[in-house]
C-alpha cells in the first residue's frame, strides 16, 4: 500500500479514537511528502528517514519530537502487516537541553520601546506607534504573537479594559483584563489608527500595516530582529537562539511571579490564575513559563527563609 494511503488512514484511526491529532497529521505529511507520496510504504528506507529526521541544522528536541509521531505510525502499520520491519534508526541521540528563554529585563524592555521609533528607516510597512503598542500588548497582557495580530476591533474592549481573545492554541476563548497603562495605550493607537482612515469595522483587524491590512506574523519577527539588533539586545549565556519575541511573553510570567513573591502574596494560590490568564489548560503549561531567573531565585529563596525560620523555636 502507498505510504501517503497508511498515514491517512492512520490519521482517521486516531482522530476516531477522539485524539487531538492535526500537528501530528501535518508531520506526517511531512514525512510522506519528503519520502516520496507514491512510494509504497514497504519501500521506504532508514536512510531516507534518517534524513527526513536529521533535517538540515543540529540535532534539536524537534528530532526526537518527529521520531516520536512516526514510532506511534510505524507500530499502527507494522501491526496491521503493512511493513515487516521498522525503518526507524536504533541508535538515537541524546536529547539536547531544553530551550531555556531569555527573560528581559525592565532596563531591556525600556530599550525595546524607545527604539521603535527609528527602528527602520526606509520601506515601513508598519508604523512606529503600532509596533510600539504591539510590544506592550504582548508583554503587558502575555499575549501569543497570533492572539495579538489576531484581535479585532470588536475585541478590543476599551471601556471595560478588556480583550477577548478567540480560538487560541487550544481551541478555547477567554477574556484577557487590561491594566490602566496598557488600557491607554490601545485608546491611542485605536485613536490614530482612525485617524489614518482604516477601517472602523468591528470584523477588522486592530493592529494594521500603513496600508490598513492585518499584520503578518513573518512582518512582525522580521521587525523585531531588526530591532533587537539596533538596540543591541543579546545573551550573554552562550546560547543558540538568540532573545525572541516569544520570550516577552515568558518575562511577563516571571515577572508577575517575581512581584507576588516581594509582595509576599501565596504564590500557589495565584498560579492558578496566572494560568487562566495566559490562557493554559492547566498550571503545568504556565510552568514552562517559570523560568528560574536570580531575582526570582532570590524572592524564592527569601519566601523559604521566612517561612523556615518562622518554624525553629527556642528554648
Amino acid at each position: 500500500m502507498k505510504l501517503a494511503q497508511v498515514i491517512a488512514q492512520y490519521v482517521a484511526f486516531r482522530k476516531n479514537l477522539g485524539v487531538s491529532f492535526e500537528n501530528d497529521a501535518k508531520l506526517l505529511q511531512m514525512f510522506s511528502r519528503a519520502v516520496g507520496e507514491t512510494l509504497d510504504i514497504s519501500s521506504v528506507q532508514p536512510d531516507r528517514v534518517k534524513a527526513f529526521l536529521d533535517g538540515r541544522g543540529p540535532i534539536t528536541r524537534y528530532w526526537h519530537r518527529k521520531l516520536t509521531v512516526l514510532r506511534g505510525f510505524y507500530r499502527y502499520a507494522t501491526s496491521r502487516g503493512y511493513v515487516a520491519v521498522s525503518p526507524l534508526p536504533t541508535i538515537v541521540p541524546k536529547q539536547p537541553e531544553r530551550f531555556v528563554p531569555h527573560i528581559y529585563s525592565l532596563e531591556e524592555l525600556q530599550r525595546l520601546l524607545d527604539g521603535t521609533t527609528n527602528y527602520q528607516k526606509q520601506r515601513i510597512q508598519m508604523e512606529p506607534h503600532t509596533f510600539r503598542t504591539i510590544l506592550l500588548t504582548l508583554y503587558g497582557a502575555a499575549l501569543r504573537e497570533g492572539e495579538c495580530l489576531s484581535l479585532t476591533l470588536s475585541d478590543v474592549d476599551m471601556h471595560q479594559s478588556l480583550l477577548t481573545i478567540r480560538d487560541t492554541k487550544f481551541y478555547k476563548s477567554r477574556l484577557v483584563p487590561l491594566g490602566c497603562d496598557l488600557n491607554k495605550e490601545m485608546l491611542r493607537c485605536a485613536g490614530q489608527r482612525k485617524t489614518a482612515g482604516h477601517s472602523q469595522e468591528d470584523n477588522a483587524p486592530f493592529f494594521v500595516t500603513k496600508l490598513g491590512e492585518r499584520i503578518p506574523n513573518d512582518l512582525l519577527r522580521r521587525a523585531f530582529r531588526r530591532l533587537r539588533r539596533q538596540t543591541g539586545i543579546r545573551r550573554a549565556d552562550g546560547a543558540r537562539f538568540q532573545p525572541r519575541l516569544h520570550d516577552l511573553r515568558h518575562s511577563a510570567a516571571v515577572h508577575r511571579l517575581t512581584t507576588w513573591y516581594r509582595e509576599g502574596k501565596d504564590v500557589q494560590k495565584l498560579l492558578p490564575l496566572l494560568s487562566t490568564y495566559m490562557g493554559h489548560t492547566n498550571i503545568g503549561g504556565t510552568q514552562h513559563y517559570l523560568t528560574m531567573t536570580p531575582e526570582l531565585l532570590q524572592q524564592a529563596s527569601a519566601r523559604f527563609a521566612t517561612y523556615a525560620f518562622s518554624e525553629v523555636t527556642h528554648d
